[in-house]
């Protein structure tokens, strides 16, 4: 759900210290189909208090004069949380009756909140289509739509192409087994220690794996709402696929806890990696001049398509709110498609609305332009109240996986138990 982590190692920082904080849906929980109520016309008026986390707290109110500066009179009050006790202090909020108006919300977090009967479905006047579809489905609860996708980031494979031409290989393998090819080429022909950085298990080391999961089709939800579901054929192929690379050596299992990707890609240690869009600025720092000209990325390698993690925050009101129609469009106002290459420019935050792509800003870069390529299939984990504290122990499965070789199928079938015994939290 974050953004800006230096590797996909810890690109779960967002939720480090909430993997297994999230609660099962309240009894109240009414997010089955909900009426969303309409939005009322004209200006907005009145105050509202509006929640963000880390840098996005720090830049939003600037962005938010603007929309002040179109409402006379209007009042935007935005409150920068860390982090690390965002969740504590929503659930905190929601159980007391104090929540704010309208918030920045992590995507994994939206099945523990609407199952709390804590947000407003969204307005029918907000056009959703105008989203990515992984992003739009991570508001989604049950059927109902609760917020808006903020912006958003995806995973992409990262690799020196001055290596890669010395490892042969003058175009990206488009599919798993020339992806794998190519990192042993990058050992035997590159002279890397290690031809890919995967994550050796550990925390957050589902973003890694899922995608290519998804890439074979893979669905974590059994018939879409019913429960978990990761003992698919897709999954364990792709889980077989990922254990590979360690058993054969191209991957290092004591690959350190605090990563080291940035060095180890600009020395050719390591030189290629799945990360976000924040290590082009990453890299390109450390390698210094001309580096930039030494790298590229490629979408997701495919076994029937590909498709990558769709990360980000989203927008949403809360059902206390005091001022429902004044955030609504205050959030509405945050989807609209110069809005979001403004805030872009400002942040670096990617556009969720897809049309604020075809921006020049963003249009002319043709690294980016491949990230905003993957977000067309990129997906998200199902909405389920129980994903943080179900997935926590996915990771510790891989991670035996990973670094003892432990059997996929064995470990697949460990996670599913555990899965089925904590439920969905519906």
């Amino acid at each position: 759900m974050m953004r800006r982590t230096p590797v996909l190692v810890v690109a779960t920082l967002a939720t480090t210290a909430l993997t297994l904080t999230a609660c099962g849906r309240g009894s109240s929980g009414t997010t089955s189909n909900e009426t969303a109520k309409s939005i009322s016309s004209g200006k907005a008026t009145g105050a509202i208090t509006v929640w963000a986390m880390g840098a996005e707290g720090d830049k939003l109110p600037s962005l938010a004069k603007q929309f002040e500066a179109a409402n006379p009179g209007v009042k935007v009050n935005v409150t920068a949380i860390p982090w690390d006790s965002a969740h504590d202090k929503f659930t905190t909020a929601i159980t007391a009756g104090s929540t704010p108006d309208a918030a920045m919300v992590g995507t994994t977090w939206m099945g523990e909140f609407a199952g709390l009967d804590a947000l407003d479905p969204t307005p029918s006047s907000i056009d959703r289509s105008q989203f990515f579809p992984g992003a739009q489905k991570t508001t989604e609860v049950n059927g109902t739509s609760f917020g808006i996708p903020w912006y958003v980031e995806t995973r992409l494979v990262y690799y020196r192409t001055d290596l890669a031409k010395k490892a042969g290989y003058n175009s990206a393998p488009t599919d798993w087994q020339g992806l794998k090819s190519m990192a042993k080429a990058m050992q035997t022909k590159a002279g890397a220690k290690w031809g890919m950085g995967f994550q050796a298990g550990g925390q957050g080391s589902w973003q890694s794996i899922m995608p290519f999961a998804w890439s074979d089709d893979a669905n974590l939800a059994k018939d879409g709402t019913k429960g978990y579901n990761f003992d698919s054929p897709q999954l364990l192929e792709a889980v077989k696929y990922y254990q590979s690379y360690f058993t054969d050596g191209i991957s290092d299992k004591a690959a350190p806890a605090t990563p080291t990707t940035e060095p180890d890609f600009v020395s050719g240690k390591v030189p290629m990696f799945i990360s976000g869009p924040w290590e082009m600025s990453a890299v390109e720092k450390l390698g210094g001049a001309g580096f930039k000209d030494k790298y590229n990325v490629m979408k997701i390698p495919a076994k029937t398509k590909s498709s990558s993690f769709v990360g980000g925050s989203d927008l949403v009101v809360f059902k206390k709110s005091k001022n429902r129609d004044t955030a609504w469009k205050f959030v509405k106002w945050l989807s609209d498609p110069k809005v979001q290459v403004q805030w872009y420019q400002a942040s670096t935050d990617l556009p969720s609305v897809s049309s604020a792509w075809s921006d020049p800003s963003l249009s002319g870069d043709k690294k980016l332009a491949v990230f905003g390529e993957q977000l067309k299939t990129a997906q998200a984990p199902p909405s389920f109240a129980t994903w943080e504290q179900v997935v926590a122990n996915f990771d510790t499965e891989m991670e035996k996986v990973t670094k003892q070789g432990a059997d996929p199928a064995a470990a697949l079938k460990s996670v599913q138990q555990q899965a089925d015994s904590i439920g969905t939290g519906k």
